[in-house]
């Protein structure tokens, strides 16, 4: 079933077309900051993570360049079953760090942009050139009503229809993930 469920991830990150024009990606991405721990506190989810709760996603650069991911979140609930999957990110756009391919199951890989990243490092947008899925991703697990407010501004400027972004609820410290701090 976990095959099944993962072949699907694959087909809706790679089926179909675009009319958008490409979306606006940050000017430039330092990984060694960007690399660590983000919760991700709003998205317009994929099928897998309807219904997550502390979701998070790790980022840790290996020697080859690739990025190793761990998304993990609980599901359906704060004691939910904790799921994890582990896909690897290749930077496509060297000149800005901040066009990426993950890659779930070979061979096939799913677009992945950073649309924008604060001076600090503790906010960020993920995004695609469909626009059918979007991640507001931040250092800490809660995020203050203007910085959403402002972070939602920047997806709406980007063509995405903000009224299917959703929270993401997080409890502070989960057991399930203390581990991982």
């Amino acid at each position: 079933m976990k095959k099944y469920n993962l072949l699907l991830i694959i087909l809706v990150f790679v089926v179909g077309c675009s009319s958008h024009q490409p979306i606006k990606t940050a000017e430039y991405v330092d990984l060694d900051r960007f690399m660590g721990k983000w919760y991700v506190i709003a998205n317009i989810p994929t099928f897998i993570e309807k219904g997550a709760h502390n979701a998070v996603e790790v980022y840790k650069q290996n020697s080859d360049g690739s990025i190793a991911t761990t998304f993990s979140y609980n599901e359906d609930s704060f004691a939910g079953e904790l799921k994890e999957y582990h896909p690897v990110g290749n930077v496509v756009d060297t000149k800005t760090n901040a066009i990426w391919q993950m890659q779930f199951l070979w061979p096939f890989k799913a677009d992945y942009r950073i649309v924008y990243v604060n001076k600090d490092y503790t906010r960020t947008i993920i995004g695609r050139n469909k626009r059918d899925y979007v991640w507001v991703m931040s250092r800490q697990p809660k995020m203050s009503g203007s910085e959403y407010k402002k972070l939602l501004d920047i997806i709406h400027n980007q063509g995405y229809d903000t009224t299917k972004v959703q929270r993401v609820p997080h409890k502070p410290q989960s057991k399930e993930l203390a581990w991982r701090t």
